[in-house]
């Protein structure tokens, strides 16, 4: 009797869950904050005891009957229920007995409970999101989730949650008897620490003050926050033994795993931040910047990049291309005189017909009689409109480039070219045809 009546409190205790929604939203508060979401507290938990209280009197004067498995059940005529029997909720069962000669009466309670249950799952989306922003700033997840979005909402924490939900739901095929284990450890293991928490909170400000009026009042918090920590333990020790092999025990090994891979991120990020740190001598100058532009072929591209090369007035610059057909190379020499472009090319052997390996090669040999030199390297990159273009242009260039970025003292800038089919160019044609003074003069640069 008293191991039924402690599961029983657990049960009460899982089902006024949700409470703690005010605990978490009291920034969204009007002043006075705490005193408002206190006010708000109790009367949400005053209307959930008496909802509850309501259903239990109703059931028992209505004689319902819920079981885990249908087959206890037995019906009217003193036989078991069909194995396709479906065993409808308590309150539904509640709405259906009372509203028997009123169906739009029940159909109220249905919908009036489904956007209950919205609300409910909404709480989370609230939550989560704001919990996770907190957490991505000091360091203990991505700190993408500490970004607002476009609507001021933490939309990466919302996508986060709702992708996981995603998952739960087909991994447990949606069953709320299942995925109810997982809710009822997360919810009671964050009550526990939480009123551990504010018990060393006031323990803390209790050795610092002085005044007689606020210590009372502080050790009578610490006392509601001890006794809360007594009854959110016990119910957790009970939910454990309970329904530990019925999916309870899935929540424990997900909530280590958060807390050492939160703990990995924020040690990362600590590592980072230890290396980026900035000193004396991160504002030296290079004592010489040697650039290099990559060349396939001579047009566009090419000619853009050895401009923009040009501009920046490196200490040297130089033109490579990779060996890899040696008449193509003749050719491209040839080109490349032809069209004066003052800047000296070299021709990298390649006898395997790589291009990314020669290239890197040529690099680490500048850098080795050069340490305290840096390697500029300009690549010269097509943008196209379309994804299925991406797969044709570009490949070398991003394996290159992938290359090139683990490589110490080298800066890799590209040079985009806009092709016709990307945005880029289109809105570049449409500022063509607006010539200066074209509309003024009644002509346009079709009609020339």
């Amino acid at each position: 009797m008293v191991f039924l009546l402690m599961r029983a409190f657990s049960s009460g205790c899982a089902a006024l869950t949700g409470v703690e929604a005010i605990s978490n939203g009291v920034p969204a508060f009007r002043k006075p904050k705490g005193r408002n979401a206190a006010t708000t507290l109790l009367l949400l938990g005053g209307i959930a005891i008496a909802m509850a209280m309501g259903i239990i009197a109703l059931a028992n004067l209505m004689h319902v009957r819920v079981v885990d498995d249908v087959e206890q059940l037995i019906g009217p005529d003193g036989n078991g229920v069909s194995d396709g029997f479906h065993q409808a909720p308590v309150v539904g069962q509640l709405a259906a007995g009372i509203f028997d000669h009123f169906e739009p009466g029940f159909y109220f309670v249905t919908v009036v409970t489904g956007l209950i249950l919205v609300l409910a799952a909404n709480t989370a989306f609230n939550g989560f999101p704001v919990l996770g922003s907190i957490l991505a700033r000091d360091g203990y997840l991505p700190r993408q989730l500490h970004s607002r979005g476009d609507r001021l909402a933490f939309s990466n924490g919302i996508f986060l949650l709702a992708a996981f939900a995603i998952v739960l739901i087909v991994a447990f095929d949606a069953e709320v008897t299942r995925l109810i284990q997982l809710y009822i450890v997360g919810v009671f293991v964050s009550f526990t620490l939480s009123q551990t928490g504010m018990i060393r909170h006031w323990t803390r400000h209790l050795s610092e003050e002085s005044d007689p009026t606020r210590r009372r009042r502080m050790q009578r918090s610490r006392a509601i926050n001890t006794f809360g920590l007594g009854m959110t333990a016990v119910v957790l020790c009970i939910v454990l033994a309970t329904k530990f092999l019925a999916g309870a025990y899935i929540a424990i090994i997900a909530m280590a795993v958060f807390f050492f891979t939160m703990k990995a991120i924020r040690h990362h990020y600590h590592l980072v931040a230890q290396e980026l740190a900035a000193s004396e001598e991160d504002g030296a100058q290079p004592s010489r910047v040697h650039a290099i532009v990559l060349v396939s072929k001579v047009h566009k591209p090419t000619l853009r990049a050895v401009a923009y090369a040009r501009a920046a007035r490196h200490n040297t610059l130089e033109a490579i291309t990779v060996d890899v057909d040696p008449e193509a190379t003749a050719q491209l020499m040839a080109a490349w005189d032809e069209a004066g472009i003052p800047v000296p090319m070299r021709a990298l052997e390649s006898p395997y017909r790589e291009i990314t390996k020669p290239i890197l090669e040529h690099v680490r040999n500048i850098r080795r009689k050069s340490p305290r030199d840096v390697v500029a390297v300009y690549i010269p990159e097509y943008v196209v409109g379309h994804w299925w273009e991406q797969l044709l242009h570009n490949q070398s260039a991003l394996r290159l480039k992938g290359r090139l970025l683990f490589t110490p003292g080298v800066m890799v800038t590209s040079v985009p070219f806009q092709l016709r089919s990307s945005a880029a160019a289109e809105q570049r044609a449409e500022r063509d045809d607006l010539i200066a003074g074209g509309v003024r003069r009644g002509s346009s640069h079709d009609e020339q």
